[in-house]
């Protein structure tokens, strides 16, 4: 998610005068909740390795461990007080309890795999971690899926702006990179939608012969 205040040629300007705290603290916040563009520190750690003015290995230690730390703030975060806030939340976008409890209880089922795979998604990168809180996933768990997709989050954005890099431009992988995102995002939501229609047809078909029987 990225601010419009935030450009690349700013971000890239910090992580030459910072070096690898940019890496670490950009995605770490990025992860805890704060609007920074995650995805565009990373291309940027990868892009500067790249080019020799950072180590390879620095940049994606930084990047898993930043992801890391600000997932365990956010997971933290829901555990203990997520729950009110986002009845809070639901009163300002208008949804009810039972829409809440609704999605809680569907992130619940695939609880995992989105964690696991979220920060390939836009936005779920930063909600994933509040909503395995608030939705109770046991943390032993939480944390062998954070930790395991932080590592193929960073190893895949820092290799593949490493190595193509070398062929386009910055801004053109950052773009492609964004593009993406949204696609994962757009997807995630056909498929949450579909779902959502196949439970309601279900349920609808197994309480219409229920009537039927009833009335014999």
């Amino acid at each position: 998610m990225l601010l419009p205040e935030i450009s690349l040629d700013v971000v890239q300007d910090f992580a030459r005068e910072y070096g690898y705290w940019t890496i670490l603290g950009g995605i770490m916040l990025e992860n805890m909740g704060i609007p920074l563009p995650g995805e565009t520190i990373v291309l940027v750690g990868g892009f500067l390795s790249g080019s020799g003015e950072m180590r390879f290995a620095i940049v994606l230690g930084c990047a898993i461990l930043g992801a890391t730390l600000g997932d365990n703030f956010g997971y933290w975060l829901g555990r203990l007080g997520g729950w009110p806030l986002l009845l809070k939340i639901g009163e300002f976008f208008k949804l009810d309890v039972t829409q809440l409890e609704d999605l809680r209880n569907r992130f619940s089922c695939n609880a995992p795999r989105a964690v696991f795979l979220g920060r390939f998604v836009a936005l779920l990168r930063i909600f994933a971690g509040p909503l395995a809180g608030i939705s109770q996933m046991p943390y032993g768990q939480f944390l062998l899926c954070n930790v395991a997709g932080a590592a193929l989050w960073a190893g895949v954005m820092v290799s593949l702006a490493y190595f193509a890099g070398r062929l386009v431009s910055l801004e053109t992988l950052v773009s492609w990179v964004a593009q993406f995102s949204l696609l994962a995002l757009a997807g995630l939501g056909a498929w949450v939608a579909f779902s959502a229609w196949r439970h309601r047809r279900g349920v609808q078909q197994t309480v219409v012969p229920s009537s039927d029987s009833s009335s014999i």
